[in-house]
């Protein structure tokens, strides 16, 4: 059959009519499928559930379901929290006024002539130091109005040494503000705006309230754009933060970056219950680990600061550290849950009320401590001349210990003290690791030498982390108990201390 009559034949007609109805139904399926879990505009999505019954996939009624009690639902805005959280936190422009190098210039022919025209002579040395702006950017928080003086709450580090400080307000209006004082143990610091004009004043909420999954806005600056709005949640409370920050810290995943610092976290009703502080993040930008003080920390702090410029806290001089597991059962304690003191300051107010090197302390006044940093939490927060009991565990039994709390000093000053630090150092137990690692044979007994203070009476007398104690004034030291039932002999001044560097055997003097 030629091409022209087999185009025209009824077969191939019934052939292509067949072929025309399959895709037409195949680009129809398509087209439905493709269409399954969407909606147009205007339309509702419907959600997909799992029914009780059967396990079966089902479609839920358009309408939405009811709210459980006490439950809050997630908001379809926060337009109204951020109308409330924004008229008060301001931008916060620092400047600092630093003292640089400035290299010095090249005799001739390089510096030919000088900017005032004149042909260049050697500069003396006092014309090499020039004056520089350095610039910083944080936030802050009006907190309190008295008379015709607003102040806003920010972070230390944000106005450090400030010689200069504008305040840029929502509104864009700008003031100069001076330093009332600050409080570098929390990061916190107060300056003041004085104005006849109405500023908007934050309302203060209580963090004591807040639960891990609360909703929150953080409110600030970050990389100078003013008045951000983000938000997240509370991820976790009583976090701990960087090095010498007592204070306890609310985790959010709110984004929170640089210029941040300083400013607001909002609770739903639109309350300041915290203040941005710091973010956990490699690379500089906001990973989800944003972390704020709580702003019941920070009252007190305000208060102190508006009276006084300075914050006090209590003082017992001490050096504390956590517990681990291995050291508790040396020290026969049934729990780990408190803080071992490493060190007492001598004539502080630990020493003169009997605490020792070696009490382990779980409670203070009756409340229970459970780690390093909630004891440093719990006497900063008491009053000097306070009589406080403290419970604790000496070589594996149970006492209390009536403690006169003192004045803490700043913290130059307590640096200067660290001659005054007895024993000086931590030790803990000679466990199989650290022998091997030092060549001891199992026959060798004595602590471990961990850390030494620098300035201490043991630094000065020349002992050394890794240095193994085996001896002190003839007394041969098997266990860490016997260590520390040694320097605390109230009778003895002097103490001769035999250890082991290096597989050779020495002596130190201390004095205690």
């Amino acid at each position: 059959m030629n091409t022209k009559k087999l185009f025209y034949s009824k077969r191939f007609f019934l052939f292509n009519l067949v072929l025309v109805g399959v895709i037409a139904g195949f680009v129809l399926s398509f087209a439905a499928f493709s269409n399954i879990g969407s909606a147009s505009v205007g339309e509702a999505a419907h959600a997909q559930g799992t029914r009780e019954n059967g396990g079966e996939n089902t479609e839920q009624a358009s309408q939405p379901a009811p709210q459980a009690a006490g439950k809050a639902s997630v908001p379809e805005s926060f337009n109204g929290v951020a109308k409330k959280a924004l008229p008060s936190v301001v931008e916060l422009r620092v400047v600092d006024i630093v003292e640089q190098q400035v290299p010095q210039q090249l005799g001739w022919p390089w510096n030919f002539m000088t900017p005032e025209g004149q042909q260049g002579e050697s500069q003396s040395n006092e014309d090499q130091q020039r004056e520089f702006k350095r610039r910083g950017l944080g936030s802050g928080v009006i907190v309190e109005k008295r008379g015709n003086n607003y102040y806003i709450l920010t972070n230390n580090h944000v106005v450090g040494k400030a010689d200069e400080i504008k305040t840029v307000l929502t509104s864009g209006e700008e003031y100069s503000a001076t330093i009332v004082g600050k409080d570098p143990r929390k990061d916190l610091a107060l300056v003041k705006v004085s104005t006849g004009d109405s500023l908007p004043v934050a309302k203060l909420g209580n963090s004591d309230n807040l639960k891990i999954g609360d909703w929150v806005l953080a409110v600030g600056s970050p990389f100078g754009f003013v008045s951000s709005v983000t938000a997240g949640i509370v991820s976790a409370k009583g976090r701990s933060g960087p090095a010498n920050n007592i204070s306890e810290f609310i985790q959010t995943d709110a984004a929170i970056n640089r210029g941040n610092s300083g400013g607001a976290l909002v609770n739903m009703q639109g309350e300041v219950i915290g203040i941005n502080t710091w973010i956990a993040a490699p690379s500089g930008g906001s990973v989800g680990l944003g972390f704020a003080v709580p702003i019941n920390n920070a009252k007190q702090a305000i208060e102190q600061l508006i009276s006084t410029g300075k914050v006090e806290y209590g003082w017992l001089g001490v050096s504390i550290a956590g517990m681990t597991e291995s050291l508790a059962e040396k020290m026969n304690l049934p729990t780990q849950k408190g803080a071992f003191i490493h060190n007492v300051y001598l004539d502080s107010p630990a020493a003169k009320g009997g605490l020792m090197p070696g009490d382990f302390v779980t409670e203070v006044d009756g409340q229970k401590i459970a780690n390093r940093e909630e004891l440093v939490r719990a006497v900063g927060q008491l009053e000097a001349g306070k009589q406080v009991e403290f419970t604790l565990f000496r070589y594996g039994e149970e006492r209390t210990v009536t403690v006169e709390i003192g004045k803490r000093a700043d913290a130059e000053t307590i640096q200067k003290q660290q001659n005054r630090l007895w024993p000086g150092m931590i030790v803990v137990p000679l466990e199989k690791q650290a022998r091997q690692q030092l060549n001891l044979d199992s026959s060798t007994e004595g602590v471990l030498v961990a850390n030494v203070e620098k300035q201490s009476k043991a630094f000065i007398g020349g002992l050394r982390p890794y240095d193994v104690i085996t001896e002190i004034n003839g007394n041969k030291i098997a266990s860490i108990l016997d260590f520390y039932k040694v320097v605390n002999e109230s009778s003895t001044k002097e103490f001769k201390v035999g250890f082991i560097r290096e597989g050779n055997k020495y002596f130190v003097g201390l004095t205690k």
